[in-house]
C-alpha cells in the first residue's frame, strides 16, 4: 500500500481511510462533558458502568465490556483471552490481524495465525473445517479460534446466514469465534440489522467493537458474549497495556456512539457516500470497479499514471500494485460535494491516461 504524507487542510476529505476523519462533534461534546471533576480511575466510574449496562442491552445479559485504546489492541486482548500458548487462530490472508497489525497477535497474544486464501475476504465453513485435521496433532499449533472481519478488508460483508453457518461449523469442531468489528457498524447499516443480530444471535463468542473508524477519538472495546470462551480478561487487558487509566473518556465516547443512533447514522452515511462514489466512477472510461460495494469501501482498477495525478489532490492507497487496484474509503463526514469533486478529478486523470486511438486502418 502506498505511503501517504500530506499537510493538514481542514477542508480536505481524504479517501485513503476512515481513520483519516476527525472525531464526530457529538463525541467531542461527550468527552468535554466527561472532563468535569474527579472520578475513580481504571474503569471504576459511572461512564464505564453505564457503558457496561448498554452492552448488555445491545448484546444480551451475559455480555461484558472491556474498553481499550485501539483496534489492534482490542484484537490482541480478545485473542489472548481466548487462547493458550500452543493455540492457533484461523483467519483469511487479507484479515487485518494478518496483514496490518505488525505481527501483534502472534508476538503479543502468542498465537499462530492460520491464514487461508479467499477471493472475497470471507471465510466459509469448508475453509474452517479444512483445518480440523490439525486438532490433536501435537506437532502443529492447535486451532482454537476462528476470527472473522466484519466488514472485511475487501469491503465485503458477511450476511446473517453466513455468520450463523460459520459459527455453527466452528463450534461443531470445538472452536470459538472472534469477530473483528472495526467496521461492524458499517456492516449492520448495510444489511439493515442490529448489532446483536450480527453477533450474539449467530453465535459469536467475542467481539472487538470498533469506534475509531466511525467517529471516535481512539476508543474501542472488547465485548465478551460467551464468558466460557475466555479466561482472565481483566488481567490480560492490563498485561497487554490496554487498560486506560482514565477509562471514563473511552467509555463516554462509546456511550455517545452506541447509546444513541449515532453509530447507525454515521455508518449509513459513509456507506451511502461509497455507493455514490462507485456508481459515478463506474461510468468513467478507463476505471473499473472491482468489488461489490457493501460497506464504505470502493475498490477499482485505475491506470497508475492517472492514480498519481489524482493523488496530487486527494490522498488514497494503492491496494494491489500488480493489478493497479486502488482503494477509496468514505467516512461519516464525507460530503456529496466531496465525492463529486473527487469523481471529476478521477475522470480528468483517466481521460488524460487513455491511449490515443484512430478511426483509420492500422499501418
Amino acid at each position: 500500500m502506498t505511503d501517504l504524507r500530506f499537510t493538514h487542510d481542514p477542508q480536505l476529505r481524504s479517501f485513503a481511510s476512515d481513520n483519516c476523519a476527525g472525531a464526530h462533534p457529538e463525541v467531542l461534546a461527550a468527552v468535554v462533558a466527561a472532563n468535569e471533576g474527579h472520578l475513580p480511575s481504571y474503569g471504576h466510574d459511572g461512564y464505564t458502568a453505564a457503558f457496561e449496562d448498554l452492552v448488555r442491552d445491545l448484546f444480551g445479559p451475559a455480555a461484558t465490556a472491556y474498553p481499550v485504546f485501539t483496534g489492534t489492541g482490542a484484537n490482541v486482548v480478545a485473542l489472548a483471552m481466548m487462547t493458550d500458548r500452543w493455540d492457533a487462530v484461523i483467519c483469511t490472508e487479507t484479515a487485518h490481524v494478518n496483514v496490518d497489525e505488525c505481527g501483534a497477535p502472534e508476538k503479543l497474544a502468542g498465537v499462530k495465525l492460520l491464514a487461508v486464501p479467499t477471493d472475497d475476504g470471507k471465510l466459509t465453513p469448508s475453509l474452517v473445517e479444512s483445518k480440523e485435521w490439525l486438532l490433536g496433532f501435537e506437532h502443529h499449533a492447535q486451532p482454537r479460534v476462528v476470527t472473522l472481519t466484519q466488514a472485511t478488508e475487501l469491503g465485503t460483508v458477511y450476511s446473517v446466514d453466513e455468520l450463523a453457518a460459520l459459527c455453527d461449523a466452528a463450534h461443531r469442531i470445538g472452536l470459538s469465534v472472534h469477530l473483528d468489528g472495526a467496521r461492524l457498524a458499517n456492516a449492520a447499516a448495510g444489511l439493515g440489522v442490529s448489532l446483536g443480530e450480527l453477533t450474539t444471535a449467530v453465535g459469536v463468542d467475542v467481539v472487538s467493537l470498533g469506534g475509531t473508524k466511525n467517529g471516535l477519538l481512539g476508543a474501542e472495546a472488547v465485548v465478551v458474549l460467551n464468558p466460557e470462551a475466555v479466561r482472565a480478561p481483566r488481567y490480560i487487558r492490563k498485561l497487554t497495556t490496554q487498560l486506560p487509566s482514565k477509562t471514563r473518556f473511552i467509555s463516554a465516547q462509546l456511550l455517545a456512539l452506541y447509546g444513541t443512533d449515532l453509530w447507525l447514522r454515521s455508518a449509513a452515511h459513509a456507506n451511502a457516500m461509497a455507493t455514490r462514489l462507485a456508481a459515478a466512477v463506474g461510468e468513467i472510461p478507463g476505471v473499473q470497479v472491482t468489488r461489490p460495494v457493501q460497506a464504505n469501501a470502493v475498490f477499482a482498477i485505475l491506470d497508475p499514471a492517472a492514480a498519481e495525478q489524482v493523488r496530487r489532490s486527494y490522498p488514497f492507497y494503492t491496494w494491489d500494485e500488480a493489478r493497479g487496484e486502488v482503494r477509496w474509503m468514505c467516512s461519516f463526514d464525507t460530503r456529496e460535494q466531496d465525492v463529486d469533486a473527487f469523481v471529476a478529478c478521477v475522470a480528468e486523470a483517466a481521460n488524460t491516461a487513455l491511449p490515443l486511438t484512430t478511426d483509420g486502418p492500422a499501418h
